[in-house]
């Protein structure tokens, strides 16, 4: 995965032709959950993250696919929140978080290819009868002998 942000320019890239600018993006830092001693109760070092989909600059195309996405995450009045609190460092849980929304919205711009129902061909279709044939015969062979 390439860097989310290029030469401080304030804009979340996506693909080559879609990025979102930082300003859409509301970063809280809050209290981590979990051990880590005095450190967790003195330092705000976990991440909120909060994007609204419905009021981005993204095209119409995207919000729509990404609110139609059976995700937790999204409340529903369609704003993402996203939670990064695996490091102890503020400054990492923000690049994890600013990583994971890239992420999903990259998910959401792939358009899968459609699937062409296809048919086994007639010798192919030959050849697995007659080997299940053979096969019988075979374990029909193994059976008692009869005098």
């Amino acid at each position: 995965m390439r860097m989310f942000t290029r030469n401080d320019d304030k804009l979340l890239y996506i693909t080559d032709s879609l990025a979102i600018p930082l300003s859409e993006i509301e970063i809280s830092a809050v209290r981590a959950q979990g051990p880590g001693g005095q450190n967790v109760n003195k330092v705000s070092s976990a991440i909120h993250l909060r994007f609204d989909i419905r009021a981005s600059s993204l095209p119409e195309f995207y919000q729509e696919k990404l609110l139609a996405l059976n995700d937790q995450r999204i409340t529903k009045d369609g704003v993402l929140v996203l939670k990064a609190q695996q490091s102890r460092s503020q400054e990492k849980n923000k690049s994890e978080a600013l990583l994971r929304l890239q992420e999903l919205l990259l998910g959401v711009t792939v358009i899968p290819k459609k699937r062409r129902p296809t048919a086994p061909s007639r010798s192919s279709q030959l050849k697995r009868v007659d080997s299940k044939t053979r096969r019988g015969k075979d374990k029909a062979m193994r059976g008692k002998v009869v005098l």
